[in-house]
This record gives structure tokens, C-alpha cells and sequence, in this order.
């Protein structure tokens, strides 16, 4: 068995019929992502939440997205381009993570571990 599987789609059906209300709220709000009279084209509407969804590691918005952006128009070039500018943004957060464990491990008043010491 498989965790992640483009059939899986198949169980948006169980959660609309489950919450119908808060389904159609949540699909609403998706739209953004396939508006066609923003200021930013669909195809880099599409590329953009390639990266988002990259970075959430969504496989499934990584599948429907990666679809709508070939249907939009975008290179494998593009996409290529896309994973590793969020593989790189996704990187930098460790690095921007990792000037706070310096700054910790410089100054030890800077953070609060000894708040979790029970005494």
C-alpha cells in the first residue's frame, strides 16, 4: 500500500459529502491558485504552488498542480527552475534556523532553555 497515490483524489468525495459546507469554503479558497484575471499569469500561478507544495511536501498538490502547469504551458525547463529555487528557499530556512542556534549557543541569556529545567 501506498501513502500517497493520485487515486486517493478519489476520497475528496467522502470528505464533501462528510462537510459539505466547510469542503465548498476550502475548494473556494483553492481557486486562487487557478484564477485566470489576476495580475500574475495561471501558468506562474501554477509554478508558484508547485513550490509552495514542494516545500509543504503536499504530493498530492504536488500531482495536481505540476498537471495544471503543463496544461498552462510551462517547460520542464520552468519547473526544473522552480524546484530548486524552493529546494534553495527551503534551504535557507535551515540556514536562517541555524544563525539562531549560533546566536543561542553564543549567548545562552539570549533564550529560555533553562525555562523547561523543572526547578
Amino acid at each position: 500500500m501506498q501513502y500517497h497515490d493520485s487515486s486517493d483524489m478519489k476520497y475528496l468525495a467522502a470528505l464533501k459529502k462528510s462537510a459539505p459546507a466547510e469542503y465548498k469554503k476550502f475548494m473556494d479558497y483553492q481557486d486562487v491558485v487557478s484564477r485566470e484575471d489576476g495580475e500574475i499569469p495561471r501558468r506562474y500561478r501554477e509554478l508558484i504552488a508547485i513550490a509552495v507544495a514542494l516545500t509543504t511536501q503536499c504530493a498530492y498538490c504536488i500531482d495536481v498542480h505540476t498537471s495544471a502547469a503543463r496544461e498552462q504551458g510551462t517547460t520542464s525547463g520552468e519547473l526544473a527552475e522552480a524546484v530548486l529555487i524552493a529546494g534553495a528557499v527551503r534551504g535557507g530556512g535551515a540556514v536562517a534556523h541555524g544563525l539562531l542556534a549560533m546566536k543561542l549557543y553564543n549567548d545562552p541569556d539570549a533564550g529560555h532553555g533553562h525555562a523547561l529545567d523543572p526547578a
